[in-house]
C-alpha cells in the first residue's frame, strides 16, 4: 500500500511541476485554424511578424494569412466563408451588418492614411488641388479619410473629381507616373509615393482619426474563442517585437511575405504600434454618420452593435 501511495504522490508532483513550466512554451491544446485576410498596409505587418517569428506556433495556433489588393476582394472572400476575419475598417463592418452578414470589430489596428499630391503637381494644400483628380477606393476607409480632409479644409467633394481606383498598387503607380493629381493611400504605399516625389497634403494621423479595425465573423467570435485569444497573445508579442527591434532586422521579410514592393525598403515609415485595444464610440459614431449622410446605410448602428471587445485586455 505504501508503494502504491508513493507512486500516486510522485505522479501528482509531476503534474504540478509540469504545470509550472515556461508560460511561453508552445501550447499543446487542439486549436482550430484561423484564416485572416490582409491588405498591403502597415496593419498587416504584426501578422506577418507573428507568423514568421513563430508566435502563433508558440500558442499552438495555425493561422493562414491571405493577402488582398482591394477591399472589395477582401470583403467578398469574407462573405463567401473563405475567411474567419480580416484587417478592415469600421465602414466595411457597417456595410456587412447592413447586408445581413454578421461581423464584429474585435480591436483597432494601427493604420495611417495619407492624401498625397503627384510629383508633377505644384500643390501644397487642398485648395491647390481644386478641380483636379483625386484617386480613392469608393465607399471605403480611403474615401472616408479623404472626405474628412475636405471638411477640415472647409471644402466639399463637388470641388474635386474623385477617380475610383480600387487596387492600391495601381493607385500608387498612376500617382507616381503623374496620371493623377492626387491620391489617398495607406502606409506603406504613401511613403513610397512621397519617396517618388509626391507631397503630403494631409493624413488621418493629423486629423486624429483611426477607423482601421480587425473584424471577425460573429460565428468565429463564438466558435473560435480560444483561437482568437491565442491569436491576440501572439499579435501582442509581435507588437513588442516591432517596437523594440530595428527595422533593418525584418524589412526584407516584409518585402518577401507582405507583398510590398522592394522600393519600400528605404522609405517605409511605421507607426508606433499599440497592442490590441478598443475603438472609441466617437470614431464609430463618426463613421456611421458619414455612411448615413451618403445614404449608404439605412440603419444607425451603435458601438454595442458593431464591437465585441471580449479579447481586449485592459
Amino acid at each position: 500500500m505504501k508503494r502504491i501511495m508513493a507512486v500516486i504522490l510522485m505522479g501528482m508532483m509531476i503534474m504540478v511541476l509540469g504545470g509550472c513550466g515556461d508560460s511561453s512554451a508552445p501550447k499543446t491544446g487542439k486549436l482550430q485554424e484561423l484564416t485572416i485576410g490582409t491588405m498591403p498596409d502597415v496593419d498587416s505587418i504584426p501578422f506577418i511578424i507573428a507568423q514568421e517569428k513563430g508566435y502563433f506556433a508558440q500558442e499552438g495556433l495555425t493561422v493562414q494569412i491571405k493577402p488582398f489588393k482591394s477591399a472589395m476582394d477582401r470583403d467578398s472572400a469574407l462573405q463567401s466563408g473563405n475567411l474567419d476575419g480580416a484587417i478592415s475598417d469600421m465602414l466595411a463592418v457597417a456595410f456587412a451588418k447592413e447586408g445581413g452578414f454578421d461581423v464584429k470589430i474585435t480591436s483597432l489596428t494601427n493604420g495611417s492614411y495619407k492624401l498625397i499630391a503627384s510629383p508633377i503637381e505644384k500643390a501644397e494644400t487642398m485648395a491647390d488641388l481644386a478641380g483636379k483628380d483625386i484617386a480613392v477606393s469608393k465607399n471605403t476607409i480611403i474615401e472616408y479619410v479623404t472626405d474628412k480632409i475636405l471638411v477640415e479644409n472647409k471644402m466639399n467633394e463637388e470641388q474635386f473629381n474623385k477617380v475610383v481606383i480600387p487596387q492600391i498598387p495601381t493607385r500608387l503607380e498612376m500617382l507616381s507616373n503623374g496620371k493623377l493629381a492626387a491620391a489617398t493611400l495607406p502606409e506603406p504605399m504613401a511613403s513610397i509615393a512621397m519617396k517618388n516625389g509626391g507631397k503630403l497634403i494631409n493624413s488621418s494621423d493629423k486629423l486624429g482619426i483611426n477607423p482601421g479595425v480587425l473584424m471577425f465573423t460573429t460565428k468565429s467570435v463564438h466558435e473560435k474563442k480560444a483561437e482568437l485569444e491565442a491569436m491576440y497573445r501572439a499579435y501582442n508579442k509581435a507588437i513588442d517585437y516591432l517596437n523594440n527591434e530595428p527595422k533593418e532586422k525584418y524589412i526584407d521579410l516584409l518585402i518577401e511575405k507582405g507583398g510590398f514592393p522592394p522600393s519600400v525598403k528605404d522609405s517605409l515609415v511605421l507607426p508606433t504600434y499599440k497592442k490590441a485595444n478598443k475603438p472609441t464610440e466617437t470614431d464609430i459614431d463618426s463613421c456611421i454618420a458619414w455612411l448615413k449622410d451618403k445614404n449608404l446605410i439605412k440603419q444607425t448602428y451603435s458601438y454595442q452593435d458593431l464591437v465585441d471587445d471580449t479579447f481586449i485586455q485592459d
